[in-house]
C-alpha cells in the first residue's frame, strides 16, 4: 500500500468520526405507537349537526313511473296534391333550359311519327309552323336551327315563360278546334289551383289547400281544447295497434288510412296537474289518409268537432305549449 492511499484512508476516517449523531424522538417510537396515540385524541369542538330542518317537511322523492299514464296519439295527415307554383326566376330558368336543349338536340323527325298526307301530319305541320318548327309546344316562335338560332333569350316583360302562358298554349295546341271554338267552349279549361272549399274557408273539407299538408285535429267536449286524436294504451297493445284503434274509436270507420311505421315520430309530456292526478306521456304515430272523411258520431272520447288544418293554422288553434312540443313533427309544406 502506498503512502498516498494510506493518507486518504486516514482522512476519510477523521471526517466520519467528526459528524454529529442526530437523535430524534421518533426514532424510538414503533408504528403501533402511532395508532395508540391517535385513539387517545379527542376533538375539542362538538360534532357538527348535519340535519337540515328546513327540508324535513318535504316528502321523499319517489319513482315517477306511477305518476304518468302512457298514451298513443295519431298524427293523421293528407299530403299535398299539387306542387307549389314556380317563382318568376324558376319559370325563366326552366324555359331557358328547354330552349338550350332544343338547340343541342337532334332535329325532330316527323315522318317517324306521322304518315305523310294524313290528318295528323297536316295538323302537326300547321302547328309547328306557328312555333317556328320547334318540337316543344310552349317555346314560342323559336327555331333551334338556322341563322337566328342564337336568339334564344327572352326580353324583359315577355310572358312566354310564365306558367299561365304555357297552360294556354298546351290546351290550344292539344285540340283540333280553332281558337274561336275553344273560347266558346267552357269545358276546355285548365283546372284551378284553388277549390270551392278555399273560397268558403271550409276547414272540414279535404279538397282545400291542395299545395299544403293538412292534419286532423279534434276538439274535446270536456276541456274545449283542440289536439290530435289520442287515448290510453290498453292491455298488451303496441303503439301501432293502439293508434289504429284510437283512430277508429275517435274518427269512425269512414276513412281509408295507413299508419306509417311502428316507431313514434315524437311525444308530448303533460305534468301531473295535482299530486293525486297522474300526468300523461303521449307518443304520436304518423298516419296518412287516402280516401274518406272523419265522422265523430258515437266516438268514445267525448269529441265534438274536427278540422283539417295546415301547419300555420295549427299554431293558432293549438296552445303554445302543445304546439311547441309537436311542431317538429309537422312538415314544412
Amino acid at each position: 500500500m502506498t503512502a498516498s492511499s494510506r493518507g486518504s484512508r486516514a482522512a476519510i476516517a477523521i471526517i466520519r468520526s467528526s459528524r454529529p449523531h442526530l437523535s430524534t424522538p421518533f426514532t424510538s417510537i414503533s408504528p403501533r405507537a402511532y395508532a395508540t396515540a391517535a385513539t387517545g385524541l379527542k376533538t375539542l369542538t362538538p360534532e357538527p349537526n348535519s340535519q337540515l330542518h328546513h327540508l324535513s317537511s318535504i316528502l321523499p322523492v319517489t319513482s315517477s313511473a306511477s305518476q304518468y299514464t302512457t298514451k298513443a296519439g295519431i298524427l293523421l295527415s293528407r299530403p299535398p296534391l299539387l306542387t307549389r307554383p314556380n317563382t318568376p326566376f324558376e319559370d325563366a330558368y326552366f324555359f331557358y333550359q328547354k330552349r338550350l336543349h332544343e338547340r343541342l338536340a337532334l332535329p325532330f323527325s316527323r315522318y317517324f311519327y306521322f304518315k305523310s298526307d294524313t290528318p295528323a301530319d297536316v295538323l302537326y305541320k300547321s302547328q309547328a309552323k306557328e312555333r317556328g318548327g320547334a318540337a316543344a309546344r310552349e317555346l314560342g316562335g323559336y327555331t333551334g336551327y338556322g341563322d337566328t338560332a342564337w336568339n334564344d333569350e327572352l326580353l324583359v316583360g315577355d310572358k312566354t315563360s310564365s306558367s299561365a302562358h304555357k297552360i294556354d298554349v298546351l290546351i290550344k295546341d292539344g285540340s283540333v278546334k280553332t281558337e274561336d271554338e275553344l273560347d266558346d267552349e267552357l269545358g276546355v279549361q285548365a283546372l284551378k289551383r284553388y277549390t270551392k272549399a278555399d273560397k268558403t274557408r271550409d276547414v272540414k273539407a279535404l279538397d282545400r289547400k291542395l299545395m299544403r299538408t293538412l292534419y286532423l285535429v279534434v276538439k274535446s267536449e270536456e276541456t274545449g281544447k283542440w289536439g290530435f286524436p289520442e287515448g290510453e294504451i290498453v292491455g298488451r297493445e303496441n303503439l301501432n295497434q293502439a293508434a289504429e284503434r284510437i283512430l277508429v274509436q275517435s274518427a269512425g270507420l269512414n276513412m281509408n288510412t295507413w299508419i306509417v311505421g311502428h316507431a313514434p315520430i315524437g311525444h308530448y309530456v303533460q305534468p301531473p296537474p295535482a299530486p293525486t292526478i297522474p300526468g300523461s306521456k303521449t307518443f304520436f304515430m304518423k298516419g296518412r289518409i287516402m280516401t274518406g272523411q272523419a265522422d265523430l258520431t258515437g266516438n268514445q272520447y267525448g269529441l265534438e268537432d274536427f278540422k283539417w288544418l295546415t301547419r300555420e293554422e295549427l299554431q293558432k288553434c293549438l296552445g303554445n305549449k302543445y304546439f311547441s312540443n309537436v311542431r317538429n313533427m309537422l312538415a314544412a309544406r
